[in-house]
């Protein structure tokens, strides 16, 4: 679809895009445009489905005709994202596996998984940027800013269906590394604590246990200890927002450098170690290939801050 032509565009929708929201599908059609504008022109009925106003959450089906405004392209220019920005070339040393159904990332702490709130770039803006040839490609789950690690991406539309379906069925297994304050007990295996998400006005998401939160569960597993300081694996059952750094919290042992959970004296007692971000990392994930119906097992290494820290851990 050419955005550069002043008038109005009507998109054909098929089989290939069905059952993907709106919002969504816009984003990728209006590359670079802010997400602001988007919802902006579907609040005002100037994007219509088979001539009707529709919300952003509307769902996509085979023979729909979209009506797509004019865009300025102004706009999209300055939030275009240049192949040659180091960032984008850092996630292309970033990619650990990459077939024609999906492309697995170890992202970098510190990048956001998409551009928003004041943030232009994120790792699927760059993803787009290094692979403008590709027709496709959407987060198949997400990746708080600063944490690193395994982020998978589909490159089709009947693959991020079957990836999202695994996520609904509990199909896929991630593990986190996440160093907490304290002596984590041995037989603490299991936190069930229902979550609560409050959005402030600020925007900034700030997640408590409460009763009238969501069921919620992470397994955890002693991986090493350091007296002050243990290295847990954090297996999440469900897909809560902070989930791993909440319930590390609710067990008394937050997670060292959690700007928003943590503890500071914790913070200081590694300041030795070099370490200045949240010690979360997704070093697993193991899933179905949505195409050959393969079980992979992805691992993603940790960051030269990460090993540093152990590394100075284990010398004390």
């Amino acid at each position: 679809m050419k955005t550069e032509n002043p008038g109005v565009q009507y998109v054909a929708i098929t089989a290939e895009n069905a059952g993907q929201r709106i919002d969504n599908f816009l984003r990728t059609q209006l590359k670079g445009v802010p997400k602001s504008m988007i919802y902006r022109i579907l609040r005002k009925g100037e994007v219509r489905v088979n001539k009707k106003r529709v919300k952003p959450e509307y769902k996509l089906e085979d023979g729909d005709e979209i009506r797509v405004p004019p865009v300025r392209v102004a706009e999209r220019e300055e939030q275009a994202v240049s192949p040659k920005l180091d960032k984008v070339a850092a996630l292309a040393h970033a990619i650990l596996y990459e077939d024609d159904y999906l492309l697995v990332l170890n992202k970098p702490a510190g990048t956001a998984v998409h551009g928003g709130s004041g943030l232009s770039f994120g790792v699927i803006e760059g993803l787009r940027a290094l692979r403008p040839e590709a027709r496709f490609l959407e987060l198949v789950h997400r990746l708080d800013r600063d944490t690193s690690g395994i982020l998978l991406v589909a490159k089709k539309r009947s693959a991020l269906r079957a990836l999202h379906e695994q996520l609904r069925e509990k199909g896929m297994q991630k593990d986190y590394l996440a160093l907490v304050r304290g002596d984590w007990p041995s037989h603490l295996k299991v936190v069930q604590a229902p979550l609560l998400k409050n959005i402030l006005q600020s925007g900034e998401r700030i997640v408590r246990v409460s009763a009238e939160g969501k069921p919620s569960e992470t397994r955890f597993k002693v991986e090493e200890r350091f007296g002050f300081a243990t290295l847990v694996k954090a297996s999440p059952v469900t897909g809560r927002t902070h989930q791993i750094r909440v319930h590390t919290l609710h067990g008394g042992h937050p997670i060292a450098f959690d700007d928003r959970y943590g503890d500071r004296e914790f913070d200081r007692e590694l300041a030795s170690t070099g370490l200045a971000r949240l010690f979360l990392h997704a070093a697993a994930l193991t899933f179905t290939h949505p195409h050959t119906g393969e079980t992979l097992r992805m691992e993603a290494p940790l960051d030269a801050a990460l090993k540093t820290c152990l590394a100075q851990l284990r010398k004390k």
